[in-house]
Order: structure tokens, then C-alpha cells, then sequence
């Protein structure tokens, strides 16, 4: 059985605690991406300084409605999400069912 290169829960605790290679963490990411999980990849991303993922991962978020991935890759990029893009997430937020992150992305564009 091939080992899961996607680390337990303790060992991303660790790996991100301690001094991570920028091509290990680059690794690590891409293995969270390539199982849609972009929430996990984000601290990753940004231990590899990889802004270019982490910028569309920011416009994954826009075009998914997902209120949370917005916020940890923005944050990751040292950006504020603009009124613009608050404004877009809620569009697809609601669009795809997700009131409540619409809801929140208007109130959070209104504060914008």
C-alpha cells in the first residue's frame, strides 16, 4: 500500500513548526491540491512562498462561493479581500447555494 504523501494532522503541526524546505512544502501542497483540498494547502503555499498558487487559489475561492479559502489565501498573500472581490464571492456564494458565506461576504463588503 502506497504511502500518503499528505501528512497525518500531528505531522502537519510538526512540519509547520519546524524549518520546511520550500520545495518540500511545495511538494506537500500540490499533494493537498491534488485531493481539492486547498483549505489545508494554503499554509503550505506560503511556507514555499508561492504566491502564483496562492493567488488563484484566491480565485478559486471568488468563483466557488468559499468564503474561508478567500480569507486563508488572502491572508497567505498579506492582501485584504476589496469590496470587489467580497462582493463577487457573495454572487457565487449564492449562486451555488451557500447563503450563509453569501450573507457574510455582503455584511464583510459593506465593512469594505
Amino acid at each position: 500500500m502506497a504511502r500518503s504523501p499528505i501528512p497525518d494532522p500531528l505531522r502537519r503541526r510538526h512540519l509547520l513548526e519546524e524549518a520546511l524546505d520550500p520545495a518540500r512544502a511545495l511538494a506537500i501542497a500540490e499533494a493537498y491540491l491534488a485531493e481539492g483540498r486547498g483549505a489545508e494547502a494554503v499554509a503550505f503555499l506560503a511556507r514555499a512562498e508561492s504566491r502564483e498558487r496562492l493567488a488563484t487559489l484566491r480565485d478559486q475561492a471568488l468563483a466557488s462561493g468559499d468564503l474561508f479559502l478567500l480569507r486563508s489565501a488572502s491572508t497567505a498573500l498579506g492582501e485584504e479581500p476589496s469590496l470587489e472581490q467580497w462582493s463577487r464571492l457573495a454572487d457565487a456564494a449564492e449562486a451555488a447555494g451557500k447563503e450563509r458565506y453569501a450573507h457574510e461576504a455582503r455584511r464583510l463588503a459593506q465593512r469594505s
